[in-house]
């Protein structure tokens, strides 16, 4: 009796050992591996983005701070709004990249509150935009103590004038408690009369009390200029949003694409190298670029539209590629419905990917001039479905970034017998697992059996 429970547990182990060993089999066998490391991923020439002659123009970013008697209440972990308010901005300037353009400006910080008719006049420039001395900024905000009215219509209009005009980024960081309590102006209008200016111009709207009304007077401002919002409830998430506006400003500066003017058909369309380019498009509008993809080679594409101003709910952004005949190659779609900060899409085509009878990779005499010989010309083809709301304008169009690489072709997939001989291989060795499996547990049923019998 003992020597059979003995060689039952020897049995067992044995058993497990092989069924170890036969999925350590199915677990090892060779994976398909992308043989290309690059695929998928931009190629050293993207990185290399064409720029123009001299420096890019700096990112800019004006803090509009609300300086009104409310912000003098205390129910943010336990401080004042002020308080926390001026703690966050020491914190986001001690982080600014040293080539960032940054300004303050004030509302509310002069007059009392028993003065309105020039409390609702009451917005100045307490750091103008540039580059940041740092002490001297914090210097300025730690002197202001909560004050006035809240007149951030006028504060919005005189922002816009701080940052001036140019191609870089311009942003607005609304700090504030309230609603406007000062209008005319209503900050909507003001806000909705920027955007028509069709200049890219953002404004970001942080709100540090939970009233729907100031929720909603500032969801307006934000989505009347393609901005965001944020419901502030702790001094950290202050800090963190105001730093993350900041950090965005400073990479479309570090990212300065190269201007290119798409046309409306492929023929006449700009030619482009890999790269990051810029450009405008009109609401419902389709704008076209050449790109020379060789035999061998893979193209890679993705474009980004930014609604810089009010638009409609229900938008896409399309991308195709399109051979010089305008025959579609393939296609990549963003649709969304509500507000974002922008709409983006991308595809991938390779030359191999090509019907037999379409014109030939290697043929030069099927490439426009400037392509280069042996290339195929293909055509991107970008279209919105964007429309302004009413009193918008269509001029300028919106801004519109188009990344371009082309990269050695991702080798096609195994072909069906190598992936057929895999496979019998795996279904084989399931089998003989499976196999093993049932006999060990049909022998251990046996040996019970007999055991209980015996007894």
């Amino acid at each position: 009796m003992i020597i059979r429970r003995r060689r039952s547990v020897r049995s067992a182990a044995l058993a497990a050992a092989l069924l170890t060993v036969g999925f350590a089999t199915v677990g090892v066998l060779p994976a398909q591996a992308d043989p290309s490391p690059s695929a998928g991923v931009p190629s050293s020439t993207a990185s290399a983005a064409p720029t123009e002659a001299g420096a890019p123009e700096a990112p800019k970013v004006d803090l509009v701070l609300d300086v009104s008697g409310s912000m003098g209440i205390s129910d943010i972990d336990g401080k004042s709004r002020m308080a926390v308010a001026q703690r966050s901005i020491d914190d986001v300037i001690d982080a600014l990249p040293p080539e960032a353009e940054f300004g303050i400006r004030t509302l509310g910080a002069t007059y009392p509150v028993s003065d309105k008719t020039d409390g609702c006049k009451d917005t100045k420039v307490l750091y103008p935009v540039g580059r940041t001395d740092k002490v001297e900024a914090k210097t300025a905000v730690a002197t202001l103590r909560p004050t006035g009215w809240t007149p951030i219509g006028l504060a919005l209009r005189g922002a816009a004038q701080d940052l001036g005009s140019g191609q870089a980024t311009r942003r607005v960081v609304l700090i504030t408690d309230g609603e406007d309590d000062c209008a005319p102006p209503d900050p909507c209008d003001v806000a909705r009369e920027l955007a028509a200016q069709g200049v890219h111009l953002v404004v970001d709207t942080l709100g540090l009390a939970h009233d729907d009304k100031v929720r909603q007077q500032l969801l307006c401002i934000a989505n009347a200029t393609g901005g965001s919002y944020t419901d502030v409830r702790t001094q950290q998430q202050l800090t963190d949003r105001v730093k993350q506006l900041v950090t965005r400003s400073d990479t479309s500066y570090r990212a300065t694409p190269a201007n290119v003017t798409g046309t409306d058909q492929c023929a006449t369309a700009p030619l482009l190298t890999p790269g990051v380019y810029a450009d405008r498009e009109k609401f419902s509008e389709h704008r076209v670029y050449r790109v020379p993809v060789h035999a061998g080679q893979e193209l890679r594409a993705s474009v980004s539209v930014t609604p810089d101003r009010a638009v409609a709910l229900d938008y896409g952004v399309l991308l195709r590629a399109t051979d010089a005949a305008g025959q579609e190659l393939v296609r990549g779609t963003d649709a969304g419905s509500g507000r974002t900060d922008v709409a983006s899409t991308g595809l991938r085509w390779s030359a191999a990917d090509a019907p037999s009878g379409s014109p030939s990779g290697g043929s030069s005499a099927s490439s426009p001039s400037g392509a280069g010989a042996g290339a195929r010309t293909v055509c991107l083809v970008v279209s919105n479905s964007f429309a302004g709301q009413a009193g918008v304008q269509n001029d300028p169009g919106l801004p519109l970034e188009l990344t371009v690489d082309v990269a050695n072709a991702s080798p096609a997939p195994a072909g069906p017998a190598l992936g057929l001989g895999r496979g019998w291989i795996m279904l084989l060795v399931l089998t003989g697992a499976g196999l093993l499996t049932g006999l060990v547990w049909g022998w251990i049923a046996r040996w019970r059996i007999s055991v209980w019998r015996e007894n």
